[in-house]
């Protein structure tokens, strides 16, 4: 980024050297000089600024696919692993425990559609994708039946919505709450109360300071629609509310 701003800025300083000649001796030459020598120095800062946004487009558009693909193989892994495990039932012939697994499996289907249903397109993606990374953090994600935000929230009010829950889960990722190396467990709801959307974050660790990642989630939320309730006070619980009459 600074190599491709220095090379931007460069080109537009060297316009200083005809104008030198201008200020020195003008005649026509000189001002003819410096008129073409603008005129190449804007047509070169427009092909390169274009040249310079293409290639970032095309950057973000490979490391989306990248994360799109890695997010599939995933999820086909997860499938086949509960098919593996399904059919190993049938051939033992288990019908409960088969049965067990296709509730299970339906359990996950369900919550995969309203996850889907929530209608945020950057909130969507970033909860069916957060178990693509390698994180010490597990997110359970509970979503109310019915519930969908596409048609109730503005593009910019879902991306906003969207910045604040993946700073939230990051603090509670990074708050020390569970001993070094265990895995953290935290649930993520969305449900509606009245006229407001409730986002819920409850931790089952009760170790580090609660009171110190709740401080960190009101200095996220601050400034912004979205507002944080404290709910208990002995435990990393926290409420994000979300007015919808706007």
């Amino acid at each position: 980024m600074k190599s491709w701003k220095s090379i931007v800025w460069a080109v537009m300083l060297s316009v200083l050297l005809p104008l030198g000649l201008v200020y020195w001796h003008t005649s026509l030459f000189t001002c003819l000089l410096l008129g073409v020598w603008v005129a190449a120095v804007l047509a070169f800062s427009f092909v390169y600024n274009r040249r310079h946004y293409e290639e970032e487009l095309c950057l973000q558009e490979k490391t989306l696919q990248q994360a799109a693909n890695r997010t599939l193989n995933h999820h086909r892994h997860d499938w086949m692993n509960d098919l593996q495990v399904l059919y190993g039932y049938i051939q033992l012939g288990k019908p409960d425990k088969s049965l067990e697994c296709v509730g299970r499996i339906k359990e996950r289907i369900a919550l995969d559609s309203r996850i889907s249903k929530l209608g945020i397109p950057s909130l969507v993606f970033y909860l069916q994708s957060f178990r693509t990374f390698r994180s010490s953090l597990e997110l359970e994600v509970q979503v109310e039946e019915g519930l969908q935000l596409e048609d109730k929230l503005s593009p910019e009010t879902g991306d906003e919505l969207t910045s604040v829950i993946m700073q939230t889960v990051r603090a509670y990722q990074y708050s020390g709450l569970a001993p070094q190396g265990d895995t953290r467990k935290l649930r993520l709801g969305f449900s509606q109360d009245g006229g407001d959307i409730l986002i819920s974050f409850e931790s089952e660790d009760d170790h580090g300071n609660p009171e110190l990642l709740q401080g960190q989630i009101y200095n996220i939320v601050q400034g912004k629609i979205i507002k944080a309730d404290q709910t208990k006070r002995d435990e990393a619980c926290v409420k994000l509310r979300l007015p919808l009459k706007m």
